[in-house]
């Protein structure tokens, strides 16, 4: 049934109040990047850094504060996110290089934290990361840490044994897999291209959905999604991202077995970021074994009531049998707190290497 002229009427009035209010979001928009020129000639003549995550998050946290809806706090995220970006590249486009090819998780992990205006490297190996940034090929770098569950990444752990690099950024991304192919139905699928792991953790869809389909193992998503995109009756599974990178079509969404399985990424940097009142901080520390020795380099943080969020070993790579312990906790270097337990975790250790302070990742506790 048509809709009726009365409809059709307050359609285009409606239409018509939503044209106005775009114009009036332009002309802030504008009125905001003038602004923004204006700033970047003052962070170019005292040679501030473009990007600064402390100032961005505390902006982001104040416009969540503000927001009366119906706008979601995730949305208006996204598009501040994308505002950031374009305002970054009328100073400077960021080169920010990340593990993995264009595409994967730690690329879609990258355009959340910066946006898509930026200049983006991709490197074949998490030490390629470091190594881009440490010789100042990119301002940025960003590298998988930790899988809730499968457990850390231990390449960007020992990664931090020799790098002065900083941690000035996380950032946390829900491993949502889709399936994905140039196809319209399920019922055209033949193969299903994907990496190993994204395999695994949809075996039960794939068994009851796509029983009768191939599955073939690839060393990527990206390199998955290649396949999908040239040939008639094969799809992938991986991130959403890989759809608009090759013009596929999304046949099914949130395909994994596990629910709420989400990889936490670091953003490395030559210098951590400034106190925002709601950070953390990671630290690396090492001491000489002997009994009770990770007991006693745990008491400053009991002391000072510093709450640890996480406690990794790893061995130190130097004599057989010695360890160094990587520690995540709330708060930042710059808290007395933070400072005092620090000091006193020095007493007990041979080695103690801060990592980096940076905004948490996720909505401060009320």
């Amino acid at each position: 049934m048509p809709p009726s002229s009365r409809s059709l009427r307050k359609l285009k009035a409606l239409r018509g109040a939503v044209d106005v209010l775009d114009r009036r979001v332009l002309r802030a928009l504008n009125a905001r990047m003038r602004l923004v020129k204006s700033i970047a000639r003052v962070k170019k003549d005292e040679r501030l850094p473009v990007y600064a995550p402390d100032r961005e998050e505390k902006l982001l946290r104040a416009l969540a504060r503000a927001n009366a809806g119906p706008l979601t706090g995730e949305g208006l995220r996204a598009i501040y996110r994308e505002i950031l970006s374009a305002a970054r590249s009328l100073e400077e486009p960021v080169r920010v290089a990340y593990f993995g090819p264009e595409g994967s998780f730690t690329h879609l992990a990258a355009r959340t934290r910066f946006g898509a205006q930026e200049a983006y490297v991709p490197v074949p190996t998490i030490p390629d990361v470091f190594y881009e940034v440490e010789r100042g090929k990119a301002e940025y770098g960003v590298v998988p840490v930790e899988n809730s569950t499968e457990g850390v990444i231990n390449h960007t752990l020992d990664m931090f044994m020799e790098s002065d690099l900083k941690i000035c950024a996380e950032e946390q991304v829900p491993i949502e897999l889709m399936l994905m192919a140039r196809a319209r139905t399920l019922d055209e699928i033949r193969v299903v291209y994907s990496h190993p792991q994204p395999l695994a953790q949809c075996r039960h869809w794939l068994d009851e959905r796509l029983a009768r389909a191939s599955r073939i193992e690839v060393r990527s998503t990206p390199e998955a999604a290649k396949r999908a995109a040239g040939q008639r009756g094969a799809a992938v599974i991986g991130p959403e991202l890989l759809a608009r990178l090759h013009g596929l079509r999304i046949l099914a969404r949130n395909l994994e077995d596990l629910a709420g399985n989400t990889t936490r990424f670091f953003v490395l940097a030559r210098s951590w970021s400034p106190r925002t009142g709601h950070d953390k901080t990671s630290l690396m520390f090492a001491a000489k074994d002997r009994v009770g020795v990770l007991y006693d380099m745990l008491q400053p943080f009991r002391r000072h009531r510093i709450n640890l969020t996480s406690i990794e070993s790893r061995p130190s790579r130097k004599r057989a049998w010695e360890y160094c312990f990587f520690v995540d906790l709330d708060g930042h270097v710059e808290d007395r707190r933070v400072a005092s337990a620090v000091r006193d975790l020095g007493r007990y250790c041979t080695v103690v290497k801060l990592l980096g302070s940076y905004p948490a990742a996720g909505a401060p506790k009320s």
